[in-house]
């Protein structure tokens, strides 16, 4: 991204290309019949759009700075409480009062 450009501007025309896409593929099929390769080329470009419409809900809101540095999650050095484990399968060995057969 250059640095005159924004996030939002960068998304803003990806959604304009994909509009233009979406004209362009509808001017195909009322020239070409709605056979299988125009049914995949629509296809991929409603794929592309769910695919932008992602993004724009994942990227960060326009004008808002992003974090400097990820949330910290601080994790107590206590034990944990046993009890909350007493009634599990250890992973690939099986609860610890029964056998293999």
């Amino acid at each position: 991204m250059s640095p005159h450009t924004s996030l939002h501007d960068d998304l803003t025309a990806a959604q304009r290309c994909l509009d233009e896409l979406t004209r362009t593929v509808d001017r195909l099929e009322r020239t070409l019949g709605s056979g299988l390769e125009v049914r995949r080329v629509r296809s991929d470009a409603e794929h592309l759009r769910e695919s932008l419409s992602l993004l724009r809900a994942a990227s960060p809101a326009a004008g808002a700075p992003g974090p400097a540095h990820p949330e910290m999650v601080t994790i107590p050095d206590k034990p944990y409480d046993h009890g909350l484990w007493s009634d599990v399968d250890d992973e690939g060995v099986g609860a610890k009062d029964r056998h293999a057969p």
